[in-house]
């Protein structure tokens, strides 16, 4: 019989809800060493834009998943998977893996497994990544080939393409028709707020990483060769800071334009988690609450079910 897989607490939500203020209030309970399932902390030197944990955070609680690759490099769902089992592994018995994130992609892989990927000819496949590299209209192009692309970034346009063309059928026929099982079972802790409360810590959010220094971050980026539109710099909130530096905006416009972009991902965000996290038990909590209260809550639930 195989093992049966681990029960994993996964917390979700959209961004600026409150989902890294919940695992580190939860550090305080158990020893917790933070799995991060998000598209954008995974690249080194995007720091500020995407909200990553400083220092001394990092010292008091660990976080896997962030710092993977270089920016303008692909990383997939797939590969983060790959990465975040063996990560799991890593982490017990010593510890508790949470996994944290808003990338759905990343949660569904790890948590209901990886399609089984089709044989896919490689110098065609070269070519169509050099070609998709340089395309402007590549979201147009992905959701034209598959009437499921719900957007998330040009590295997701690219790979949607990638497979349509290659393969005749869109990728989202491949994730439902030939999946392998999950890593881990989920024990789903959905966060949400008011639009209005979200809306104002979102703009609030934006005004920060300006402060903070969000426009420095992006010219080094690009003084140190990261191209414009690339894995990472396509990000919200880097894309918005590269018109900026291209004339396009100015800095009385910047941070409502990052604002507005976040606005509308995490609308796509909450939208999909209400309606993708099947087949797992999910708790859906008020993230109005102080996060020391959401954390109490949190552990009671957890033990109740016998976690």
């Amino acid at each position: 019989m195989a093992a049966r897989k681990l029960l994993v607490p996964v917390i979700v939500g959209p961004t600026a809800v409150g989902k890294t203020g919940l695992a580190l209030a939860l550090a305080e309970h158990w020893p917790v060493t933070v799995v991060s399932a998000d598209a954008r902390q995974v690249y080194r030197g995007l720091d500020i834009g995407t909200a990553k944990p400083d220092r001394k955070t990092l010292a008091r609680v660990p976080h896997l998943g962030i710092d993977v690759v270089d920016p303008g490099q692909r990383y997939s769902a797939g590969r983060f998977a790959r990465d975040a089992a063996a990560w799991i592994r890593e982490i017990l018995p010593a510890r508790r893996p949470v996994v944290v994130g808003g990338t759905g992609f990343y949660v569904r892989a790890l948590a209901d497994g990886l399609f089984r990927e089709p044989p896919m000819d490689g110098e065609r496949r070269t070519r169509l990544r050099d070609w998709s590299d340089a395309h402007p209209g590549l979201a147009a192009w992905a959701a034209r080939l598959d009437p499921r692309y719900t957007g998330g970034g040009r590295q997701r346009a690219a790979r949607t393409v990638e497979v349509a063309l290659l393969t005749g059928r869109p990728l989202s026929w491949w994730q439902a028709q030939a999946r392998s099982d999950g890593v881990i079972r989920p024990w789903y802790v959905r966060l949400s707020v008011p639009r209005a409360v979200l809306h104002r810590r979102i703009r609030q959010r934006a005004d920060a990483m300006i402060a903070a220094g969000l426009v420095d971050e992006v010219r080094r980026l690009r003084e140190r060769g990261v191209p414009p539109g690339g894995a990472g710099l396509d990000a919200v909130g880097y894309a918005e800071v590269a018109a900026h530096l291209d004339g396009l905006l100015s800095p009385w416009e910047l941070p409502e334009a990052i604002a507005t972009a976040t606005r509308q991902y995490a609308k796509r965000q909450e939208t999909w988690f209400r309606h993708q996290l099947r087949g797992a038990p999910v708790v859906t909590l008020d993230a109005s609450e102080p996060a020391e209260q959401l954390a109490r809550k949190v552990v009671e639930l957890w033990e109740e079910r016998g976690g």
